[in-house]
């Protein structure tokens, strides 16, 4: 027996990537065709982002509880949000949910520690970079991380939410994430967290000048791990 996994999604492409991994990668453990039950339900993204613009971190609360609650109902045992950004608002989160969450930066940062990574490159949207949801959990755990300056910032979130969260892949916008990389690589930066669930869509491990630490494939483990432990 496992427990019921629930999805609370935010963009499309990043919780399909991870309900994917989920049904894909617990197959080899559980056995042929076999996975956790999963339910995911997700608001329109321009719901969230129109919180996200005008610094509503409640009104993200709010739509997250919304779609817990919708999860609950359906049998969820527990839960995950294959989104990076709106985990800004997990502090209010888990003071309101009846059901236990999983925290996609928790489970990053452990795997960071478990490999001794101890300068990080951080990418995703310029919310996400600037924002606590990383920041807390690395220096809380003393690890050294950065981000690239507002002007790729804002590039990077521009690919994300123009070409991204719809599914392109472009060779222009590949060009630019990889090189980025290699830049950060010769800072010292010895891995990158792609801290926004689209972005592993288009930086590639095999392609990475740095290990990839990618927070979407990180937390559907770790919520395979969850729902047979």
């Amino acid at each position: 027996m496992s427990r019921h996994i629930g999805i609370v999604a935010c963009s499309a492409e990043g919780a399909a990537l991870c309900y994917r991994t989920i049904c894909k990668e617990a197959s080899e453990i559980m056995g042929k065709h076999n996975h956790p039950e999963i339910t995911m339900h997700t608001h329109p993204l321009s719901k969230y982002m129109n919180c996200i613009y005008r610094n509503d971190w409640d009104g993200v609360a709010s739509l997250m509880l919304s779609s817990a609650e919708i999860l609950k109902t359906a049998g969820a045992s527990f839960l995950i949000c294959p989104d990076n950004t709106i985990h800004q608002s997990f502090p209010d989160i888990l003071k309101k949910s009846s059901l236990p969450w999983l925290h996609i930066a928790e489970e990053v940062i452990k795997l960071i520690i478990l490999s001794g990574f101890q300068k990080v490159l951080v990418l995703g949207t310029k919310f996400l970079m600037t924002g606590p949801v990383y920041s807390e959990v690395f220096e809380r755990e003393g690890i050294q991380y950065i981000i690239p300056d507002e002007k790729t910032r804002d590039e990077i979130d521009r690919i994300i939410m123009d070409e991204l969260v719809y599914g392109l892949i472009k060779a222009g916008s590949k060009s630019f994430f990889l090189q980025l990389i290699a830049d950060f690589k010769l800072t010292g930066c010895n891995a990158v967290v792609l801290g926004c669930t689209e972005i592993p869509l288009i930086v590639l491990p095999e392609e990475s000048p740095l290990p990839v630490l990618d927070s979407t494939r990180i937390l559907a483990r770790a919520a395979i791990k969850e729902a047979i432990s």
